[in-house]
């Protein structure tokens, strides 16, 4: 087919219970996946994505739910639709998943992976009130110099997440971003929310985290790339395990480059293909592309991103 399509893998923030369910009920493919997983992690993935519970939103269960969840939808379409894409992308945990839609992560390795990798940044931020936040409606270079000012006094506070135009996340200590609330208001950002998350991603506070992940990844990752992944970190391609070994361990202390990636590779792709529950990135795109956008996460979305992408390479 000649549908240049990239394949896109939400990250925290797109968990709900019930994500997935769909796709278990009604296949024998997810099922297998998730007993598989359970199995290997000894988490109990039915209980933790199917049923209400306090552990989903602790960033050690959330990582590999929403991982496994991105790859089963993915698995299902790559059985139907067997197209290479141009690129695969992630945003933060999404990343991870991204390697495993292009064979360069065993899916139930992934899973592990991840679990270690919230493991390891819920003990980095472990013993400290920290946070993160969003603002709406500045400049990049206006929360840039707020942070750099307050960091300049003591404070701890980084721009993590360039999500969309007018839209970034700020992680650091809770009670320094609670003083840098104002300031922003000051500058008139239309809005300033702070986020239910237990680390503060995407920052200095999480150094103690990288070398740990970086001996896992040594074991888990192939030098099996079948397509380009965009970093997080650079905004660029990487299709090596020598490459992804610098880069992932990095992504925990660097922004999320989101809406560079989108502005800088959008010529190349005729639409987008956004795996896993709740269509986040299909929301940050809007502002950004206007190209075809699907999100499979169900049976019903897989069915209509199938028929659609298909018409697109008549």
């Amino acid at each position: 087919m000649s549908v240049k399509c990239a394949f896109l893998f939400p990250g925290q923030g797109s968990q709900a219970v019930g994500m997935g369910e769909d796709f278990f009920n009604q296949s024998e493919i997810a099922k297998q996946m998730v007993a598989t997983a359970t199995q290997r992690t000894g988490i109990d993935f039915e209980g933790l994505l199917f049923r209400e519970n306090d552990q989903l939103e602790k960033t050690e269960f959330t990582q590999p739910a929403i991982l496994l969840v991105c790859a089963i939808a993915h698995k299902l379409f790559e059985n139907e639709m067997p197209i290479k894409p141009i690129f695969a992308m992630g945003h933060s945990l999404g990343e991870f998943s991204a390697l495993v839609s292009v064979g360069a992560l065993d899916v139930i390795d992934a899973v592990e992976l991840v679990h270690l990798r919230g493991k390891l940044m819920a003990e980095a931020c472990a013993g400290q009130e920290v946070g993160m936040m969003v603002s709406l409606g500045l400049e990049d270079e206006t929360v840039e110099t707020l942070c750099a000012t307050q960091r300049e006094v003591g404070l701890k506070v980084w721009p993590v997440n360039y999500n969309s135009e007018g839209q970034i996340v700020i992680a650091g200590i809770k009670s320094d971003l609670q003083i840098l609330e104002p300031l922003l208001k000051e500058a008139k950002a239309k809005r300033v929310l702070m986020l239910n998350m237990s680390v503060a991603s995407h920052c200095p506070l999480l150094a103690s985290a990288t070398d740990p992940l970086a001996q896992k990844l040594m074991q888990t990752l192939k030098d099996e790339f079948n397509a380009p992944v965009v970093s997080n970190v650079t905004a660029s391609y990487y299709n090596t395990k020598a490459e992804a070994l610098e880069l992932l361990p990095r992504q925990l202390v660097s922004a999320v480059l989101y809406k560079q990636s989108i502005a800088k590779f959008d010529d190349e792709v005729d639409c987008y293909v956004e795996f896993g529950h709740g269509g986040v990135l299909k929301g940050l795109n809007k502002k950004a592309t206007s190209k075809p956008h699907f999100v499979v996460s169900d049976m019903a979305s897989l069915a209509i991103a199938i028929e659609e992408i298909t018409k697109l390479g008549e």
